[in-house]
């Protein structure tokens, strides 16, 4: 087994329910953990009771306001990375692995002939069925002896994945930066394992099983309501404002985004207020996003956002 260092990261807003068996299961792994940072994103129900009773937590970074996803998980990973850890595995406080999750990523990347840079565990809903709200984006395009490695050790080569229990190499983090803490919610899995994948492995390990307690099973077609307008904005922003993907992934993937955008607006039963945010959303994405170390400045991470950002070039 490897002895590199592992910390674990969990965003929590208002679910201390669910949060509690999430620290348990992490408090389980056959493979113990050697950090375990929670990221309190302003909660108002009990999760700072739930965090304070699990001793294997380590760090609690209590953010003033909601940062949303993608907020928290910059603040987090920026927590992480100050103990010198060497992987980061990141999840929901929805999530909630099995025991030996974290082994059998670990296995994995152990027996991959490279190193990968990010290992998405399978994510199941409370029923058993795999969840398709997670299921990562296969690599296109790849070479046959990269696939054929990859399916050798029971994986399968990723170009995207989502935050449900990510494992994150460090390296990969400190050349590439921190997730974009202004997308807030909606598609920063999506840019920022993008931009960490470009020119890196990524492997889906079924093996590694959590599941994932959101309240429907459904994925990216279901109505989003007024989140529609973080994705449209988002994308926007990836597909224009990054360099998460070259030019044929850009292609493909806005062409699969506008045909989904049609096909959610066509089956809405309000039209009208879907294509409103999608004009807003629009507008929205016009503007480029504020840079991570500016969101999270007044936080109590905002030092170390600062040091991973300039490290990584960008600031």
């Amino acid at each position: 087994m490897t002895t590199e260092n592992v910390t674990a990261v969990v965003v929590a807003w208002n679910r201390a329910t669910i949060l509690s068996d999430t620290l348990d299961a992490l408090e389980r792994q056959t493979r113990p953990l050697d950090g375990l940072v929670v990221v309190d994103n302003a909660s108002m129900d009990a999760t700072p009771v739930v965090i304070a009773a699990h001793r294997g937590v380590t760090r609690v970074v209590r953010m003033p306001v909601n940062t949303g996803g993608a907020g928290g998980f910059a603040a987090g990973i920026a927590a992480a990375l100050d103990t010198g850890t060497d992987l980061v595995w990141i999840m929901d406080d929805d999530t909630v692995p099995q025991p030996d999750a974290l082994e059998r990523l670990l296995e994995a990347r152990a027996g991959y002939r490279g190193t990968p840079a990010v290992l998405a565990c399978r994510a199941d809903w409370v029923d058993g069925r795999e969840h398709p709200m997670n299921r990562p984006r296969a690599r296109p395009w790849l070479e046959r002896d990269q696939r054929l490695h990859a399916e050798e050790i029971g994986t399968q080569a990723v170009r995207t994945c989502s935050f449900v229990a990510a494992l994150l190499d460090a390296r990969a983090i400190h050349e590439d930066g921190l997730p974009m803490a202004d997308f807030f919610l909606w598609n920063d899995d999506f840019e920022y394992t993008g931009r960490l994948l470009r020119h890196r492995v990524g492997l889906y390990v079924p093996a590694a099983r959590v599941e994932h307690r959101t309240a429907a099973f459904g994925n990216s077609t279901a109505d989003p309501g007024d989140r529609f307008v973080n994705e449209v904005r988002n994308k926007v922003w990836t597909f224009t404002r990054t360099h998460s993907f070259n030019a044929l992934d850009t292609a493909s993937f806005a062409a699969a985004t506008l045909a989904r955008w049609a096909a959610l607006i066509a089956r809405s039963s309000q039209r009208g207020a879907m294509i409103s945010r999608l004009v807003e959303g629009l507008k929205e994405g016009a503007r480029p996003p504020h840079p991570t170390w500016r969101v999270l400045r007044d936080t109590p991470v905002g030092a170390e956002v600062m040091s991973v950002e300039s490290g990584a070039g960008r600031v």
